[in-house]
């Protein structure tokens, strides 16, 4: 093949006649040799068995299903669980398998679980949008197992189906009891905390009444009117000192007054008026004579003293007591009741004292309890929210307990979602593999390519010049003539005279014109 040039549709063409033979000739023989080659394997034989998953029947708005897992992840977790040696010696040993360690090596093998894929279940999962933990589309799967004996692939196929339809169902079974157990200690854990929660508020409360969040505005008015009752105190009892102070007055101006009055009697004050008396007769003597009526008045007033001094000399002297009552018994009836009232403003002073001293003490308790107010209801607000988000926790554990306890009764009654049987396991009647059909395709596009190798070979290796572009191609000159290739035939008429044909290459394609 001339490579200096560009080849044309009709070169190739050509090409795929010349070496049609070389391409044709490993073609036919591969799928042959294929198909013979598939019997030098020994057979094996695929036992299926079809398994539909059942969603529950209780709708998940009532009741919130336990596994929430992916179907194909599940199914992939429950493979690995049955292939393991304590689920698959029982079921060989029931079997009456021999060499269950070396059948075991060989279910792990040849055991395969493939989902089953709906149109519809694409669909859903194409275009619905998948909500968080909601199962897969995949409406069931197939069990497969593969062996050289039909009946025991058969069987083993049924046992395994058995096995993993059993180990879904004890899984399920497992995980809402498990969640129920789990469940129930997180809200007995919970439950005592509240009660601790609730004690210790309980607590607060009673040795901070009246500083709670709730009081501040109860002690802002009780603070206002003991204020205001204090204000009011304080002015009875400055109008009480007042009246009393005023009321002594008048007083000591009432017994000055009687008192000047009862002074005549006094021996004391008549001695007094005695000596003076005395002393203004001896002036009055010094002055004038005896006859002069100053000096007689004086005489006589004398006299008159000194009797009604030695009246009161001889009368005999009283008690203390009884000369005070009896002076108090004397004393004029403005007197006493001025008395009675400065003893009654004295009263209402006391009273009013202490009950300026008890108004001043819960003023200030209530004082202190508005200033720790702020503290206090810090303090009460974060027992508060503990309590609340305890309370909060233990109502969604209770929630969440109740859900458990009825998922546990839907999955004892066969509500919940459940796998079933739907198609037995198969006794293959042909084998799986060797696939012969397969072999020979396999043969067939082996040979195919093996020709078109050798074809192109050969026509790597051909440098022969059969076209005047290749003769260009090869000499760079341009050609002045070509000779046509003329073939000589036999007679075919028997009359002595051959048939030449001429063959000339044309750059449009082939042209062949026949001469006689």
């Amino acid at each position: 093949m001339i490579e200096n040039r560009e080849l044309t549709m009709d070169d190739y063409l050509a090409m795929l006649r010349r070496r049609i033979r070389v391409i044709l000739i490993p073609a036919l023989l591969a799928p042959l040799a294929g198909w013979l080659i598939s019997y030098a394997f020994a057979p094996k034989y695929t036992s299926k068995a079809l398994v539909l998953v059942e969603g529950q029947k209780v709708p998940e708005s009532m009741v919130q299903p336990v596994v929430t897992e992916d179907l194909t992840a599940r199914i992939a977790t429950l493979q690995q669980q049955v292939l393991s040696r304590e689920r698959l010696q029982p079921m060989l040993t029931r079997l009456g398998v021999q060499n269950i360690d070396e059948m075991i090596d060989r279910i792990q093998l040849n055991m395969a679980v493939e989902p089953v894929v709906t149109d519809l279940s694409q669909i859903g999962s194409t275009t619905a949008k998948k909500r968080p933990g909601q199962g897969s589309p995949v409406p069931g799967f197939n069990l497969e197992y593969t062996d050289s004996n039909p009946r025991e692939a058969q069987q083993i196929c049924e046992g395994l189906t058995d096995l993993l339809i059993t180990e879904n169902i004890n899984s399920v079974l497992a995980a809402s009891t498990g969640t129920g157990k789990v469940l129930s200690e997180g809200l007995d854990n919970a439950k005592a905390t509240l009660d601790d929660l609730d004690a210790k508020l309980a607590a607060f409360k009673k040795q901070n009444l009246g500083q709670l969040p709730g009081d501040e505005e109860n002690n802002m008015k009780i603070l206002m009117g003991l204020s205001s009752q204090l204000e009011a105190n304080t002015q009875t009892l400055n109008r009480a000192a007042q009246d009393k102070a005023y009321t002594e007055s008048l007083l000591a101006q009432q017994v000055a007054a009687w008192k000047t009055s009862q002074s005549s009697s006094n021996p004391q004050t008549l001695e007094k008026e005695l000596s003076d008396l005395q002393s203004q007769l001896v002036q009055l003597q010094a002055r004038y004579t005896e006859d002069h009526p100053d000096v007689i008045k004086a005489k006589a007033d004398i006299a008159g003293l000194k009797k009604k001094l030695a009246e009161v000399n001889s009368a005999p002297a009283p008690a203390g007591d009884a000369a005070g009552e009896k002076a108090s018994a004397s004393e004029p009836p403005e007197v006493r009741q001025l008395r009675l009232q400065i003893h009654q403003y004295g009263d209402m002073i006391n009273a009013a004292t202490r009950d300026q001293k008890h108004l001043q003490q819960e003023i200030a308790v209530y004082q202190g309890r508005v200033a720790l107010s702020p503290d206090r209801e810090e303090e009460y607000k974060q027992l508060a929210r503990d309590y609340e988000n305890a309370q909060k926790n233990y109502q969604d554990l209770l929630a969440k307990k109740s859900t458990a306890d009825l998922t546990v009764q839907m999955n004892k009654q066969q509500y919940g979602e459940q796998m079933k049987l739907l198609n037995p396991a198969s006794l293959p009647e042909s084998p799986s593999f060797p696939n012969r059909l397969l072999f020979a395709g396999g043969g067939l596009g082996a040979g195919l390519a093996l020709g078109l190798g050798l074809a192109l070979w050969l026509e790597l290796r051909d440098k022969c010049i059969r076209t005047q572009a290749d003769a260009e191609a090869a000499l760079d000159l341009p050609m002045l003539v070509a000779v046509p290739w003329v073939v000589a035939t036999t007679p075919a008429n028997g009359n002595g005279k051959g048939h030449f044909w001429n063959r000339n290459k044309q750059p449009g394609g082939r042209k062949e014109t026949a001469r006689v």
